[in-house]
């Protein structure tokens, strides 16, 4: 059965920021973590431990205001949980504020819910989460898997965050943080907690 997820942003985008997240973990039965020491199967991956504190995007530079954590099964045994990044543009969110008050953030954090949700699902989803016969050993094996879904994830938050841009003027962008992820092969539902399947949660929020 899949999950049904929901975002919880909380109040509104002021006062963020950005933080660290744990290493790697893989698999329910479990494959293991990712280890620092060994070289990553794509060099141009960015596999570092900590999230970057602001990105560029058409010109802009974007804060890093949440680290969110969301887990989803795509069956029975197989599934994903991982961190994901929300990033803001400051000035618009002052702007919209002058424009249009604070309260129309309640607004945003709602469609922001929904689309999240919806992408983490669709993304595991498009994820072959089999063990792979190929790889040579569970380090490559995570990596892969880091990457397929990292790459899903990105396809199909594109036209969402585009569409909410276009809608409510506000410049965000939603990443996922490929050193996080854990992979469940083995037993998805009966090992993440019912909290996880139902919530993507707040890992951190920082001001600034």
């Amino acid at each position: 059965m899949k999950a049904n997820i929901t975002i919880l942003i909380g109040g509104l985008f002021m006062g963020l920021a950005a933080c660290s997240s744990d290493g790697v973990k893989h698999d329910a039965a479990e494959v293991k973590p990712v280890d620092k020491a060994s070289p990553p199967v794509d060099k141009a991956a960015d596999m570092s431990q900590e999230p970057r504190m602001t990105i560029s995007k058409g010109g802009k530079t974007l804060n890093l205001v949440r680290v969110m954590d969301g887990a989803v099964c795509k069956n029975e045994l197989e599934g994903a949980k991982g961190t994901f990044l929300l990033y803001v543009y400051p000035a618009d969110i002052e702007r919209i504020k002058r424009e249009k008050g604070a309260k129309i953030f309640s607004e945003f954090e709602t469609k922001i819910q929904a689309f999240s949700a919806q992408v983490l699902q669709d993304a595991v989803d498009k994820t072959n989460l089999s063990k792979d016969p190929f790889a040579l050993g569970d380090d490559e094996a995570q990596q892969k898997l880091a990457r397929q879904l990292d790459d899903n994830f990105r396809n199909t938050v594109t036209d969402a965050i585009n569409l909410f841009e276009k809608e409510t003027t506000l410049t965000i962008d939603v990443s996922a943080f490929r050193p996080s992820f854990i992979f469940y092969q083995k037993g998805c539902e009966a090992t993440l907690p019912e909290s996880d399947l139902t919530d993507f949660n707040d890992a951190q929020v920082y001001g600034y």
